[in-house]
């Protein structure tokens, strides 16, 4: 009695050992989820920073009915920026992750493959780049994959072909390249197209009920094996079927050259080529053949030689990395994919031409902890304003850069009359620069006129006029453009007028959120200027939509009654408004 008593006890005793080992690894794993997302304005995650809090019961977390594995993570349109930590991938027995509909950067971790009882990856409508992994392959019971909006870049993975159970598939929005060629059509084809040159698909085939490939770059024709799609899975891209829409042959110059490359009629002429290669191989001298080895052979050592020297100054370089995490044991880094086509479409300009055009940057309009804010003239006589960063070189991150030019890629895409227009970007090396020049508004901000003595100016037909303009510009903003853009603080700062006192949103405060995620510009950063700065956390409503259309509340109150929105004798005018709201209620 007393040995069994003993060997269950002892079994007992296992399984609770084991089964909160396991529990504290996927705990583990997604807190490092948590510190990988820096901006998380709608607080989704904020019960997750609770030591003692059960993790089933965390925003978005679904666990076994056991409650001792995690099986589903669902944080979908949560507005959370930030990056895909690669210890996702030990939540093995994760079901369903849905991120879709954030601002996640970065590229899709591999490790995303170790995920063996996924059942749904939906990643859709956020920002990630760089290519498919090949390890997604390796998600042997997936069977919904959703990529759709992002920034994808390369050919789709041959591994995709192993997915035996995946249902659906969407891919488009991206900018991915390559044929959808069926690996396996032919004993010809089964060995040009095998891995690199384009996706095994034949697996696919047999699987698939929906599927979207459209607005890509893919070359060649539709699979036989996929005609069942409607011909708007495969719009927008760079096929040769002549009943698709397709993009403009300006667009597909790089994508044809991907497919002439990679022809199969090709193949052949490479084939023989190697053929009579061999064959007079075959017909030289033994002593010439000889000499060729060790020729070779020094060579290659050469190559060998250099290739070692090459890593070693690259190691020695600062690296385009992240500042994770850090902690007084170890210092955690990740790589950042900079895609160098991200600001082909923007004009650059060199600091030589910014600094004659600001008379030697000494004409500040304003200024910051992180940004300096300048009035220039270029030669044609367009009149400007230079944002320049406050950053040092050794202070400067890959994560930085990578906001940097997204940031820049975005206002390049703004085009309204009542939004200021990018006409450029500057960054150099040295001096370390990184500037964004806009047209300038020269009639000031509107807080100026209505708290600098100038109020007198703004009659209430104007106010009117600017009112209508910033309604406008934000409908503009949020309703007509894809994906939608905010301003990151919308305040009477942010809105500058022109000589009719047309209004021009800008937003020259976005870098301060982004900065001050970055513990080595943390103590730098403090809030100045004129802004509306809310009790009780509330300005993280800044950085949706819903925050931007607060903020124009708050303005609007502000246009109307002549006050700050906060003073430091008066309290906030949002308060005020609420007292002289309450008193003639009660009257």
């Amino acid at each position: 009695m007393r040995s069994k008593f003993w060997s269950l006890a002892l079994v007992l005793v296992l399984f609770f050992v084991s089964c909160d080992g396991f529990a504290s690894n996927e705990v583990g794993a997604l807190r490092r989820f948590k510190e990988a997302i820096y901006e998380d304005p709608l607080l989704v995650m904020s019960n997750w920073n609770d030591p003692n809090s059960d993790p089933c019961d965390w925003t978005g977390i679904n666990c076994s009915p056991s409650k001792d594995h995690v099986i589903k993570i669902n944080i979908s349109a949560s507005s959370i920026k930030g990056f895909l930590a690669p210890e996702l991938g030990q939540i093995t027995y994760l079901q369903e992750l849905i991120l879709h509909g954030n601002i996640l950067i970065g590229t899709i971790p591999k490790e995303i493959g170790n995920l063996k009882n996924l059942k749904i990856l939906d990643l859709g409508n956020n920002h990630l780049m760089g290519p498919i992994p090949a390890e997604i392959g390796s998600l042997s019971g997936i069977m919904i994959i959703n990529l759709q909006s992002n920034g994808l870049t390369g050919k789709l993975p041959a591994e995709l072909g192993n997915l035996k159970y995946l249902r659906e598939l969407h891919i488009d929005r991206n900018r991915l390249q390559g044929s959808l060629l069926v690996a396996g059509a032919s004993g010809y084809r089964s060995k040009v197209y095998s891995s690199n040159s384009s996706a095994n698909i034949a697996g696919l085939c047999k699987s698939l009920k929906v599927a979207d490939f459209s607005y890509n770059f893919f070359v060649g024709n539709i699979p036989k094996c996929l005609e069942y799609l409607p011909r708007t899975s495969f719009q927008g891209n760079c096929m040769q079927n002549k009943d698709l829409k397709h993009r403009p042959s300006s667009q597909c110059g790089n994508a044809q050259l991907v497919k002439t490359h990679g022809s199969p009629s090709a193949a052949p002429k490479h084939q023989s080529a190697q053929m009579v290669a061999k064959h007079h191989r075959a017909s030289k001298p033994k002593w010439l053949l000889a000499l060729e080895i060790v020729t070779g052979s020094m060579v290659g050592l050469l190559v060998l030689v250099a290739l070692f020297s090459a890593v070693h100054r690259w190691n020695n370089r600062s690296s385009l990395i992240i500042p994770w995490k850090k902690s007084s044991s170890e210092k955690e880094k990740f790589t950042v994919y900079v895609d160098s086509e991200m600001l082909k479409d923007v004009s650059r300009l060199t600091r030589q031409e910014l600094e004659v055009a600001c008379e030697d940057f000494s004409n500040i309009i304003g200024l910051s902890a992180d940004s300096q804010i300048y009035k220039g003239t270029l030669k044609g006589g367009s009149e400007i304003a230079v944002i320049s960063l406050c950053v040092k070189e050794e202070d400067w991150t890959g994560y930085l850069e990578l906001y940097f030019q997204r940031e820049a890629a975005d206002l390049a895409r703004l085009n309204h009359e009542n939004t200021a227009k990018l006409l450029g970007y500057c960054k150099e090396i040295s001096p370390f620069t990184r500037m964004l020049v806009f047209e300038y508004a020269s009639n000031g901000t509107l807080y100026e006129h209505l708290h600098y003595g100038e109020a007198a100016l703004v009659s209430w037909a104007r106010r009117m006029k600017i009112v209508i303009g910033i309604a406008r510009g934000l409908k503009y903003l949020h309703m007509e453009l894809d994906p939608p853009f905010t301003i990151s603080e919308l305040s009477s700062n942010a809105i500058y007028l022109t000589e009719d006192f047309t209004p021009k949103l800008v937003d020259f405060e976005c870098w301060k959120t982004i900065l001050a995620r970055s513990e080595k510009n943390l103590r730098n950063i403090s809030s100045q200027g004129s802004i509306c700065v809310l009790p009780n956390g509330m300005e993280s409503r800044y950085l949706d939509v819903s925050g931007n259309i607060y903020a124009f509340g708050i303005l609007l109150l502000e246009i109307v009654s002549g006050r700050p929105p906060y003073c430091k004798d008066k309290g906030f005018l949002i308060e005020w408004v609420r007292e002289k709201n309450s008193v003639s209620l009660n009257t």
